[in-house]
């Protein structure tokens, strides 16, 4: 049986046949693959064939976009218009309101009012982005002279297609191989498997994902442009959060004293910072400090407010390569702004991934065929983030010796797990895989990721040594 037919057989509700030509019908709609996949599921049928008619007429009718008139048709028919849209919810101390804005319309937050009983009821509304059914309503001014109309929010409905059976999901990957359950992953990544030269490229592929699974993992990874980096953390999950280039402050990161608002570590499973060199941080040492802390425990205090979050962090960069496509400088970091030319900061990474060894993005790998829809895929690794079985099942495989540092083995125990919940997910004690397996999947490349940062961290202070505890399979 080949890869699509299982896939097919064992994953048939889940799966959706992808093709880059699909994505012409999305043409002028700024949709992540997570929407876009949901409507080709919605619209396709049982022979495999999209109609492709019904999928443009629900855009045009209930997508958000930036040609839309859906203010001015909200003002003028006095009805209430239902749409999918991509929403930021602002709460506002001053007016004791909550206000909302869709950023791919022209709504602005100081036009959209969320009713407090919505907020009551709806988690996603009390803060910051979310993808929802929302059904909106004009509210024209009693007196005109002393007040604006308003666009209110009388219905919302979370973007939550699936209600996944994790347990099923992890019972199905007995029917794969290895090799098949990892070509099964990159499919879902929508790329072609088939693109990729070697296993050691796929793994590193994959690493992407494993702050989608794991809490309050640290990764780093700087590559040449071209290698897909921000597709991945922009397409995949509205889990995560991606800040690219712009001002980064302890507010926007941790907690706003004015607003009285939580920030984005507090909201995701992880945040995304992309193209790290050109981002520029206000009040450095303030926010280092914060940074620091949450890194090491997962815990801050801003002012009297104290948070915890199981958000890892994700650092996206550019590389300089030489003739050989191999970094120009023995120093990853040099590049990249003075904020992260910190070795107490770095030594809080886990693992970095080595970007350069991955292709560039080609028409060879985009895929056509089958794969995991994306959105039951991104709900599948929300989901293994707070299973126990992977950490027991690393304790109980991994014999650490006694003076082995801390923080290298907290990044080899985490990256394992987080390798084990992607690779092997049918795992529930140390019996269910092989020794070999465990070593050669989830040890050596979290030895590997963790190594470098070692490596890296010796550059820059000769204290820390480019050395690995010993640690091994029992």
């Amino acid at each position: 049986m080949t890869l699509e037919e299982k896939i097919n057989k064992f994953f048939k509700k889940e799966s959706v046949y992808k093709a880059p030509q699909i994505d012409n019908i999305f043409s002028g709609f700024n949709l992540p693959s997570f929407v876009k996949d949901w409507l080709i599921k919605r619209y396709t049928d049982k022979r495999g064939e999209i109609d492709v008619a019904s999928v443009k007429n629900f855009l045009n009718v209930h997508i958000a976009n930036k040609g839309s008139k859906l203010k001015g048709e909200l003002m003028s028919e006095q009805k209430e218009i239902k749409i999918l849209a991509r929403l930021i919810i602002e709460p506002d101390v001053s007016s004791d309101q909550f206000r909302f804005s869709i950023p791919d319309t022209d709504i602005k937050a100081s036009e959209g009012i969320v009713p407090k009983h919505l907020v009551n009821k709806f988690q996603e509304l009390k803060g910051g982005e979310t993808w929802g059914v929302v059904t909106l309503a004009y509210v024209p001014p009693i007196n005109p002279k002393k007040k604006n109309g308003v666009i209110e929010m009388t219905d919302f409905k979370r973007f939550k297609p699936y209600d996944v059976n994790i347990e099923y999901f992890r019972e199905m990957r007995k029917e794969f191989s290895t090799r098949e359950w990892i070509d099964l992953i990159i499919r879902s990544m929508e790329y072609d498997p088939a693109g990729f030269s070697s296993l050691q490229q796929k793994l590193i592929f994959i690493s992407r994902l494993l702050v989608f699974v794991e809490p309050n993992i640290n990764i780093m990874e700087l590559a040449p442009k071209g290698t897909g980096k921000s597709y991945v953390f922009n397409n995949l999950s509205k889990y995560g959060w991606v800040i690219t280039g712009g001002i980064v402050t302890r507010a926007k990161l941790f907690y706003d004293m004015k607003k009285y608002l939580p920030g984005i570590v507090e909201r995701y499973d992880f945040v995304a910072m992309d193209e790290i060199e050109t981002i520029k941080f206000n009040d450095e040492n303030e926010l280092k400090g914060a940074l620091k802390n949450y890194l090491e425990s997962g815990n801050f205090s801003v002012g009297n407010y104290r948070g915890t979050s199981n958000a890892g962090f994700m650092l996206l960069g550019n590389l300089p390569l030489d003739e050989d496509k191999r970094p120009k400088y023995r120093s990853y970091l040099r590049k990249l702004p003075d904020f992260f030319y910190d070795s107490a900061l770095l030594d809080r990474f886990h693992g970095f991934i080595e970007g350069w060894k991955l292709p560039r993005i080609k028409e060879n790998l985009k895929l056509k065929g089958l794969a995991l829809n994306v959105e039951y895929f991104s709900e599948v690794l929300h989901k293994l983030r707070t299973i126990p079985d992977f950490t027991h099942v690393v304790n109980s495989l991994l014999e650490v010796p006694g003076d082995a540092d801390t923080r290298d083995t907290r990044a080899i125990k985490k990256i394992s797990s987080g390798y084990l919940k992607l690779l092997f997910p049918n795992v529930k004690n140390e019996e269910d895989i092989e020794n070999e397996d465990f070593e050669k999947y989830c040890l050596q490349p979290a030895k590997e990721m963790r190594g470098i940062i070692r490596k890296q961290l010796n550059l820059i202070d000769p204290e820390y040594k480019p050395v690995l505890p010993d640690i091994r399979v029992r």
